[in-house]
């Protein structure tokens, strides 16, 4: 019987996105995918604990049956519009000041820029919360209170208005990681900054303001409660087993693709629908210590999950983090610490529940989502 509930969780997931795909705006009853026979058995509903991050997620696939399901507004689509974007070429004297640019030569027309946030989360001009003298707790406080010490950084990924990420080559998608390496590796200098997060926002409700392509850099004075929880528990699995949860990630019902240095997999206790996991092969800490072939591997590997995701759910917003160790650990420390890059197609809606308990609720198994993102073939 598992395979007949396996077999049906496919096709019914298959058909909700060929229907999403073909009409998200509308918000009719899905109707009997049977054609007036038996509707398929739906699994029963599943408590998963994830294993990297102590996180419980209920799978529920009957909640793929309401009107909502895999739907969204209408699909993400990038303005042609380039008059008034200051992150296209001929408009940098409209950003903050530069800090790098790909390539270095100012005679040479550029290909990434890496800027200042003009609308900063952080100040890199305020002092080191942590200076000699300085007490990070306010007078009466109940909590700790910092300065906000920080860096805010932009990573323009391509001077083209109307080219995306997964537009460019293995190779461009190489040089914008590798600009987050040295981005990363400038920033470790500075003792106050202690975790460096990269990420991407794509389409407004992913939280991006800004069409043109670019992801974001965010150097902290902490280490987030998110990731000290990551750490935790990655150390109390490697205690208890001698191995890196990590390493030991790949199942093949939960794997998508692979690359020489690389695996894409729906993480076993995915928290959101259709999220992926791109996990390096052999054990690495420290994103920053990526090299140039593992760079550009990474970059083909990263582009065919984004084109996956694009063509089988119809161009939705998405988010992607990059999890790494905090910085000024040295690897020979961070045995059980193995870095990715997560995926994260914006889907459902978080609502009470999840923000009451910290637990989500997931109507897609991610066996059944490794499935369909394996069978999805770009066209030429």
């Amino acid at each position: 019987m598992q395979n007949d509930y396996n077999h049906w969780d496919a096709l019914t997931i298959l058909t909700l996105c060929e229907r999403w795909k073909e009409d998200k705006t509308k918000t009719t009853q899905i109707s009997d995918q049977t054609n007036g026979m038996a509707s398929p058995q739906v699994r029963s509903p599943e408590l998963r604990k994830d294993s990297v991050t102590k996180r419980w997620v209920i799978f529920s696939p009957a909640r793929a049956k309401r009107p909502s399901d895999f739907k969204s507004k209408s699909p993400t689509t990038q303005s042609q519009q380039q008059q008034e974007c200051p992150f296209c070429l001929g408009h940098e004297h409209e950003c903050a000041p530069e800090i790098f640019r790909v390539p270095p030569s100012s005679g040479l027309p550029w290909k990434i820029r890496v800027i200042e946030n003009l609308y900063s989360a952080l100040s890199r001009t305020l002092d080191d919360p942590f200076a000699q003298n300085h007490n990070p707790n306010s007078s009466g406080s109940v909590g700790q209170v910092l300065g906000g010490f920080g860096f805010h950084d932009v990573v323009i990924e391509t001077p083209v208005h109307s080219v995306q990420l997964s537009d460019l080559s293995p190779q461009e998608v190489g040089e914008v990681l590798l600009a987050y390496k040295k981005r990363i590796q400038q920033l470790a200098t500075h003792d106050a900054i202690k975790y460096v997060q990269v990420f991407k926002n794509y389409g407004a409700s992913a939280g991006a303001s800004m069409s043109h392509s670019h992801s974001q850099i965010l150097a902290l004075p902490v280490v987030p409660p998110t990731v000290s929880t990551r750490l935790d528990s990655a150390k109390e699995f490697f205690h208890e087993t001698g191995k890196c949860s990590l390493c030991e990630v790949r199942v093949e019902d939960l794997l998508i693709d692979e690359s020489s240095h690389f695996i894409s997999i729906a993480p076993f206790a995915a928290s959101f629908p259709f999220e992926i996991w791109i996990i390096p092969r052999h054990h690495s800490s420290h994103f920053h210590e990526l090299d140039g072939a593992k760079a550009v591997d990474l970059g083909s590997l990263l582009k065919l999950m984004l084109r996956k995701v694009s063509f089988q759910l119809n161009n939705p917003p998405f988010n992607f983090m990059i999890h790494t160790s905090p910085l000024q650990v040295p690897n020979s420390q961070l045995p059980h610490i193995h870095w990715f890059l997560q995926i994260v197609p914006q889907l459902t809606g978080i609502g009470g529940f999840e923000l009451g308990t910290g637990c989500y609720i997931n109507p897609v198994f991610p066996e059944d989502a490794a499935k369909v993102l394996r069978e999805v073939h770009i066209p030429e």
